[in-house]
């Protein structure tokens, strides 16, 4: 093997190849040549000794080394090494040499973001447009199918469609469309929910108008024995299906559900009518299925946001919106009208008017309690009230049979229970068929009412079951009465959401645990709305009873179910003088 760079044919191991003369010719030939460059470019750099070299040359110094045109010169790869290593942030490891840096990733980040906004524009684009155009027409042929129409829409800020639902349900019958009030106008149907589709869930974001994301929680205001959870709601066979089971949760050995729209949908005056089937049986007492509506400024399950609220309907400012009413003798527990009529400005939602959170109740049911011989079920349709009247009487004269606002059917009776400390129930029990549990039978329940207010109209309270009146109240049941210092109860004026529940209470009555069954099914077929075609309101934040913008700033005690108090929350009520 020779070397590339050799002048000379000299064998690697070091002997001769030729003959003498050959050789003596041969160093001859190198010496010159070596001589003659040593004169041009100076002593070569890798030579042993940079002073001298040998006479002769030995096989491995045949090996040459780069030639450069001046002795500083160095080869490229040194130059670059030097630099290198002279770098302190050269990591001579090589252990960071695939390190991304910020700038690359944004750079990254940045051609990404164009070549999805290029396959944007070229597809996502027209795909975009297609359903568009596909959910318009839905849109149109639901409003003609609902005789409604989205460019005309009623007096409400709650859209027409959310998620692309109307309000008014597809598949509720056209000979259910309209109902007739009590003084015999013919009211428009609102919003109805037929539950026909199977499996709906109600979790964050599921469903435009009711809610159970929030109600997973202890409902401890009235000492139930269940844990409320969004499980136990759900839909099938046309229907809504709460279910109540014997299962530990969070302490407590029962599980149910409770659905409401606070906050989503509410509605000011009207008629609410639901279909519903009990969980039975009939003669069992414990179960405690209900529907009923309460003011939006009040939250069900939320004590703090209750407190000074429930079960309030007064907008004067006396001695009815103090604590206790301003008496010693036990008749009130409250501490009092936290928005009343009293408070000019500062924390308020509407400074100078009385505002609460005040219930109507389309149905309570109660199996085999004490009325009607404690051998059938009964439904309490009652309103609360707060302040309250002396011993919690109201003015009988404006609800009684003398003026058939109670029915004479010999199923309907006013309610021995006319309140405590905490609140003033004005209330009817009706006896029930006993065949209407357990999806064997459906049976309609329903409240109409007319606000205070109402210009040119009476203000009242009407309930009715299977279509048929069982009691009456006018606002005048409420009047004043000076033996407990109040004035002038009002019928709600406040936008009002709904609640389906299915609870179980000893303080609503007894409990007989070993014969219950469980599970246990409540059954809704539908909820429907219907308004005065001139008085249509499905807005939780109407312009005269504002709720949104207060709720937001005291969004604490909005969320949190295990505050009890407004103080809990970090609130105080708003000072006033009278």
């Amino acid at each position: 093997m020779t070397s590339p760079r050799s002048n000379s044919s000299w064998d690697m191991r070091g002997s001769l190849s030729d003959s003498e003369s050959r050789s003596n010719q041969s160093n001859r030939s190198y010496e010159q040549a070596n001589q003659s460059q040593q004169r041009l470019l100076g002593t070569p750099r890798l030579s042993p000794n940079p002073t001298s070299r040998p006479s002769s040359p030995t096989p491995m110094n045949t090996v040459q080394t780069p030639i450069y045109h001046t002795f500083g010169d160095e080869d490229p790869y040194t130059k670059d090494l030097k630099r290198d290593l002279a770098d302190k942030d050269f990591d001579t490891t090589f252990r960071q040499h695939i390190t991304l840096s910020l700038s690359g990733l944004l750079n990254t980040g940045a051609i990404l973001l164009i070549l999805l906004a290029i396959i944007g524009v070229f597809a996502g684009l027209p795909i975009g447009l297609e359903v568009t155009k596909n959910q318009q027409e839905q849109q149109a042929a639901a409003e003609k199918h609902n005789n409604w129409n989205s460019s005309t829409p009623p007096t409400t800020t709650v859209p027409l469609s959310p998620g692309g639902q109307p309000v008014i349900d597809p598949d509720t019958p056209v000979s259910a469309r309209t109902k007739t009030s009590m003084n015999g106008e013919t009211w428009k149907l609102v919003f109805s929910d037929e539950f026909n589709q199977p499996g709906r869930t109600f979790y964050p974001g599921d469903d435009p108008f009711w809610q159970v994301e929030a109600v997973d929680l202890h409902y401890w205001v009235t000492g139930d024995l269940e844990w409320y959870t969004p499980d136990a709601v759900t839909t099938a066979g046309g229907n809504l299906v709460i279910t109540m089971q014997q299962q530990n949760s969070h302490n407590l050995n029962y599980t149910s559900g409770m659905l409401q729209s606070w906050n989503k949908l509410c509605f000011t005056g009207g008629i609410i009518e639901v279909n519903v089937s009990l969980p039975g049986p009939p003669n069992v007492p414990g179960f405690w299925p209900g529907a009923w509506t309460m003011g939006n400024l009040g939250r069900p399950g939320y004590g703090a946001t209750t407190e000074g609220t429930w079960p309030y309907a007064y907008d004067t400012c006396d001695a009815g919106v103090t604590k206790n009413q301003s008496m010693t003798n036990g008749l009130s527990y409250l501490p009092g009208q936290r928005l009343n009529a009293c408070v000019k400005s500062g924390d308020h939602p509407s400074p100078g008017k009385g505002r609460g959170a005040p219930e109507i109740d389309i149905l309570e049911v109660a199996s085999a309690d004490g009325s009607f011989g404690g051998k059938v079920g009964s439904v309490s349709q009652s309103g609360q009230f707060a302040p309250f009247d002396y011993a919690y009487t109201p003015n009988y004269s404006y609800m009684s049979t003398n003026n058939n606002t109670i029915g004479n059917n010999g199923k309907t009776e006013i309610n021995g229970y006319k309140g405590g400390q905490f609140q003033q129930a004005v209330s009817v029990v009706t006896a029930l068929d006993p065949n209407m549990y357990d999806a064997k039978k459906f049976q309609t329940f329903a409240f109409e009412y007319v606000p205070s207010n109402t210009p040119g109209e009476d203000s009242y309270i009407r309930w009715e079951l299977g279509g048929q009146e069982t009691w009456r109240m006018y606002e005048e049941t409420m009047g004043p009465n000076p033996k407990s210092k109040v004035s002038q109860r009002t019928i709600s004026n406040e936008p009002m959401s709904i609640v389906l529940n299915f609870g179980m209470s000893p303080g609503w009555g007894q409990v007989n645990i070993n014969k219950l069954p469980f599970p246990a099914k409540y059954y809704v077929d539908y909820v429907r709305i219907y308004q005065h075609p001139d008085r249509i309101s499905l807005d939780c934040d109407p312009p005269d009873y504002p709720t949104a913008a207060y709720i937001k700033s005291h969004y604490n005690a909005y969320t949190n179910p295990n505050l009890t108090l407004w103080e809990d929350a970090g609130y105080t009520f708003p000072s006033y003088s009278l």
